[in-house]
């Protein structure tokens, strides 16, 4: 207890002496500068955080120019509730509030958006590791299930922004930075703002040698997007990224192995060859884009409108197969917003609309003879089709009282046809039962900086077409999807010029038919439905500019963030497999406690230091909770100067280093593996340097 209390006793014993000393400082108008308020946009149109009844994590520019630029981890790990893992470079997982069990690999059970593009497929499937961290300027995140607006999902929302919606300069930057372990990475991006037109082109390359045998990634990235502004309010624009990926996946190492020599590969053992020898890895190349158009019929009503398309093409040779896949998705998504006429004291808006989505797989199992593919074991076509209807009414009553109401209606089927080796001519179809996902939520402003909300949703979250056709390459139609109901409370409390803000809340999320997976001898997967979870939880995110940022002194400003998840996630009773009876063991893959914190130090002359530490207590490595990732503290620190030439023109020079204590831990642990097979290794003390020019 100790350990999870000290973080908060420290900042208010800091921002109280801080704040004492600097008294009269802050009550000059030229030392103290209003902070923007953040907004959000997830829940259809544009709104203030402090007033949004939901639990939601905002990731702007300026947090993501602090943190390394080489993988998404770190950011992610920095909002309560959100626990992101890297397996090896190029191998992510991403969880919300306890939906990892699901994801032996990839993100499944998030849904994520690409501005108003799914990035998520009508498979369930997400490729955020196709996604190059310099392109992305904003992160929402939205906790907890929310189907209602965004089609079925248990685990949450995250929505990326490749282009800051608020700029309008004309700009060239490049970027470099390299380091430990072979570390190179590159970055380009251009901003053509002419009258109503706006172009923006990224490019960026990626290739690290990673910290463990056969580990290497590189990954090529290309962005563009162009709008145009058709009327005063009306624009359209047209996005698109090209990906293409590798990298080699070591494997898991059982406890004796991992204590003996961490970057170690997967060995071989008396009957299966190990990762080098079959050069196990991903190759992976995304092609996604689409059209996005906000017209503003009138005054009152205005409509969104995106239609989208994806084309993968992904290959794994793996220890005893030779996987290949092809995915083509193609959608669209479109809801209208009527204003009602502003009153004294009520406004209101309501949302109407359908998201659609169609993806067509062909799943593909070869044998793998030492990283060639060898003859064909088994080859599927799977059709999936996902697609709901959504409404939205929420108002504002004295300017005080938020409500909301929301209701979709979600349609999900896939039918299968294996080619061989049954040579099948028809497809068998597979239908679940259409289903209601609704969601109230409301919040009370008792002052004008202090809110308190709640609000019950339900989730629901059908299995994804990897957990459908998994590794052991036998269709399941019999799997079910898990559902539940979320209920939440919490308060958001912020000071005057709002350079401090808190953000707390608690919830309980109670999960029927949890999907978990299975393992057999050779490795491969199988997925099926325990009997569910239970999730009670609490969550709290504080910042506070200690010292505001002003122009005189040797610190110029002085930041400090504290991010708190703590839970008590469990098994539900009756869950038994065989004689193993495991109601009641802590939920596999996610730790109680996790606590992150950060200072941002501003000096004279563009000068800063950012250094953060994150504590995640033991993790349970399979649903028995007979073996635990033990707890870890990790420190990283970045330091920078600035020089602009003008205005606009300016160049940053930065050296930053991760693990900074050597911590031996395991980010990515290979959960309820076969042989205790539970440790991935991540890279000890790490360093690196890099530059950014704008002009």
């Amino acid at each position: 207890m100790i350990k999870i209390y000290f973080p908060l006793v420290f900042i208010f014993v800091i921002s109280l002496s801080a704040k004492a000393q600097n008294k009269s400082d802050s009550l000059k108008k030229d030392s103290a500068k209003l902070l923007q308020a953040v907004t959000v946009r997830g829940y259809l149109s544009e709104q203030p955080v402090l007033s949004v009844p939901a639990s939601v994590g905002v990731i702007n520019q300026a947090q993501l120019n602090l943190q390394p630029d080489n993988s998404f981890i770190s950011v992610l790990n920095s909002v309560p509730g959100v626990r992101a893992e890297e397996r090896s470079p190029g191998s992510y997982r991403l969880s919300i509030r306890g939906s990892l069990l699901r994801s032996p690999f990839g993100v499944r059970d998030v849904k994520v958006y690409y501005d108003e593009i799914p990035l998520t497929d009508a498979g369930g499937n997400t490729y955020l590791n196709a996604i190059d961290f310099n392109s992305v300027h904003n992160m929402e995140i939205l906790k907890g299930p929310d189907g209602s607006l965004f089609g079925a999902n248990s685990g949450g929302v995250v929505l990326l922004s490749p282009v800051n919606r608020h700029a309008d300069s004309n700009y060239v930057s490049a970027g470099l930075n390299g380091g430990s372990y072979g570390l190179l990475h590159e970055n380009t991006a251009l901003q053509q703002h002419s009258g109503n037109y706006q172009l923006n082109l990224n490019q960026g390359y990626e290739s690290y040698g990673g910290y463990r045998q056969h580990s290497y990634m590189q990954r090529h990235y290309v962005q563009a997007v162009n709008n145009w502004t058709y009327n005063k309010n009306d624009d359209i624009r047209v996005l698109a990224f090209y990906s293409d990926l590798n990298y080699e996946t070591p494997g898991g190492l059982t406890l004796s192995q991992y204590q003996t020599n961490p970057q170690w590969a997967r060995l071989p053992t008396k009957t299966i060859p190990g990762a080098i020898q079959q050069k196990a890895g991903i190759y992976q190349k995304v092609l996604s884009g689409g059209i996005v158009n906000e017209y503003h019929i009138n005054d009152q009503l205005r409509n969104v409108l995106s239609v989208f398309g994806t084309y993968v093409d992904f290959a794994n040779p793996f220890i005893t197969t030779y996987g290949q896949r092809y995915e083509g998705t193609y959608g669209f998504r479109t809801y209208f917003e009527y204003t009602g006429k502003k009153r004294t004291n009520y406004d209101w808006k309501a949302n109407l609309g359908v998201e659609w989505q169609q993806t067509n797989s062909d799943i593909n199992n070869y044998g793998n003879r030492n990283g060639v593919r060898d003859t064909a074991q088994t080859l599927d076509k799977i059709n999936t089709n996902q697609h709901f209807f959504f409404a939205r009414y929420s108002a504002d009553i004295f300017k005080r009282l938020h409500i909301e109401a929301a209701l979709s209606l979600n349609f999900y089927d896939y039918k299968f046809l294996n080619v061989f080796p049954n040579n099948e001519t028809a497809y068998t179809d597979r239908y679940f039962t259409p289903q209601f996902m609704p969601r109230i939520a409301l919040s009370y402003q008792l002052t004008n900086d202090f809110i308190w909300r709640a609000s019950v949703s339900r989730g629901y979250s059908t299995p994804t077409t990897a957990e459908i056709r998994p590794t052991d390459h036998t269709i399941n139609p019999n799997l079910q999807a898990e559902y539940g109901w979320n209920y939440e409370t919490g308060f958001r409390l912020r000071n005057t010029d709002q350079s401090m803000f808190l953000d707390a809340s608690v919830f309980y999320y109670h999960v029927q038919n949890a999907i978990v997976p299975r393992f057999n001898a050779d490795g491969s997967e199988y997925f099926i439905n325990a009997s569910g979870t239970n999730q009670p939880g609490a969550e709290l995110y504080f910042t506070d500019w200690i010292i505001r940022q002003n122009n005189s002194g040797f610190i110029r400003g002085l930041q400090f963030n504290e991010s708190i998840t703590l839970d008590k996630f469990t098994f539900s009773s009756n869950y038994n497999e065989g004689t193993a009876n495991y109601s009641g063991n802590p939920l596999t893959g996610v730790p109680e406690q996790v606590i992150v914190t950060s200072f941002q130090i501003k000096f004279p002359q563009y000068l800063y230091l950012f250094i953060e530490h994150n504590y995640t207590a033991r993790i349970p490595l399979n649903d028995g909770s007979t073996a635990y990732a033990p707890h870890y503290n990790l420190i990283q620190a970045k330091a920078g100067w600035q020089h602009k030439f003008n205005r606009k023109d300016r160049l940053e020079i930065y050296a930053g280093a991760d693990n900074l204590l050597n911590e031996k831990y395991s980010l990515g642990d290979d959960l309820n593996a076969v042989g205790g097979r539970y440790y991935n290794a991540a890279p000890l003390r790490n360093y690196y340097v890099g530059f950014n020019v704008v002009f």
